[in-house]
């Protein structure tokens, strides 16, 4: 039997993926109460600028007073695509205490501020759902804190940025250098006017601590992640990176520690070797990699932003937590009993690519592997091409932890005869 009184949803922001919600939910109304149980109705739209031409979006719900919205006590779901950190962690918070249930799309606040919001959720008997934070329509929060609840997670590997990871395909596909690809990807749209917040890799560390959380089962926020951009990536490494048979990508890794006494969570580039079902990820796709106990390895691919995939995972969230409402229910809230550290970069073990500007001359590499020797960084492969007194040595490292590979680093740009250490990335998917 459906319940003839709508549930009243009221939207918080109507930009690209704003008004991609509100023309779904009018053009499938239907269909959405029929999934439901109950009709959904917009009640209201909050929106900085209401004189912005929106077209499809009735005019008469849109206000500019998203506070009042919220505190009417007869919504009963407020979906937040606003982004950023305020107003709405305070918009959110309150519409907890006016009894609605949040679904949101924001990255950022659930990544620096998930754990108060979940409890804000908990005290008042509401819902807080934010699929479209990671990786658009992909899913992954679902999958992870619910399909995966019995299982232990042991890794997750993934593209969760869609510009970098087109500005690194059209490096490694066309040659072309980082300022070129970069352009490119802004004239197609994919790029934003300032790209700070994904070439530098805040957006991918804001999924990073996300998927951590939720994979762990602690608390992980953004200032745990150790981020690194790709603005220093060169023609060259994608070039060092062919002749090892691997492509460059910029990954977010959440590991569990192999004694499972803490976590790990970055973001950087690295290479990963072409066979790795990741490699194959092109454009402005995302695609995660999880491996897990009993599940064994698992992928998810799929569009990582833009306005139709965002609302699709917000949608998706909004049905779930009105069928809540109907029964009288809440879905899944903040699991974080392990209580895990969460452990500094220098505690990673990984592979190593390293590429050195030295002296042409007899002695320098048996100096070089000398130093690799003294702190405990093992020699896979050496690649040295030498001419006119200059040389470049390509070292490819066995498995060693990050701070040991820092203080090589720091150890061989002493020595005379190393003029540069032109590049160091790291070797991941192997």
């Amino acid at each position: 039997m459906m319940r003839t009184r709508p549930l009243k949803v009221a939207l918080l922001g109507c930009g690209v993926v704003g008004s991609e919600v509100t023309r779904i939910m009018t053009t499938h109304a239907d269909d959405l109460a029929a999934r439901i149980g109950a009709p959904v109705e917009l009640a209201g739209i909050a929106v900085r600028r209401p004189d912005k031409v929106r077209e499809g979006v009735p005019a008469e719900l849109i206000t500019t007073d998203a506070t009042a919205l919220v505190k009417r006590g007869d919504i009963d779901v407020v979906i937040e695509v606003i982004g950023g950190i305020e107003p709405a962690r305070t918009l959110i918070t309150t519409a907890f205490e006016h009894g609605a249930s949040v679904v949101s799309a924001n990255k950022a606040l659930v990544a620096a501020d998930g754990a108060a919001l979940h409890a804000a959720a908990e005290a008042k008997g509401a819902d807080l759902y934010y699929e479209a934070a990671v990786a658009g329509a992909i899913p992954l929060v679902r999958p992870l804190r619910e399909s995966l609840a019995g299982d232990k997670v042991n890794r997750v590997l993934g593209i969760v940025n869609g510009t970098t990871n087109f500005i690194l395909d059209k490096m490694d596909s066309t040659g072309a250098g980082y300022s070129e690809a970069l352009d490119e990807a802004t004239a197609l749209g994919y790029a934003e006017a300032d790209p700070t917040a994904d070439v530098e890799g805040f957006d991918a560390a804001a999924k990073a601590a996300i998927l951590a959380g939720i994979a762990f089962h602690t608390r992980v926020t953004i200032d745990d992640v150790h981020r690194e951009g790709l603005t220093e990536v060169t023609a060259a490494d994608i070039a060092s990176a062919k002749r090892m048979g691997c492509t460059v990508k910029l990954l977010a890794i959440c590991e569990r520690a192999a004694d499972g006494a803490s976590v790990t969570a970055r973001v950087h580039p690295a290479m990963i070797p072409l066979t790795h079902p990741l490699a194959s990820v092109r454009e402005a796709y995302n695609a995660v990699f999880i491996e897990a106990d009993a599940a064994g390895q698992l992928m998810f691919y799929g569009p990582g932003a833009g306005g139709s995939p965002t609302a699709s995972a917000v949608l998706g969230d909004l049905v779930a937590v009105c069928r809540n409402k109907l029964s009288g229910t809440t879905g899944p809230g903040e699991s974080a009993y392990t209580r895990l550290p969460v452990s500094p970069m220098g505690a990673v073990i990984t592979r190593y690519h390293i590429s050195l500007d030295v002296a042409d001359k007899p002695g320098v590499l048996a100096q070089v592997a000398t130093i690799f020797a003294e702190h405990g960084v093992s020699i896979d492969t050496v690649r040295q091409q030498g001419k006119d007194g200059e040389a470049s040595l390509v070292i490819v490292t066995h498995r060693a932890a990050d701070a040991a590979l820092s203080s090589t680093v720091v150890a061989l740009r002493e020595l005379d005869t190393v003029r540069g250490v032109a590049s160091i990335m790291r070797v991941e998917g192997e």
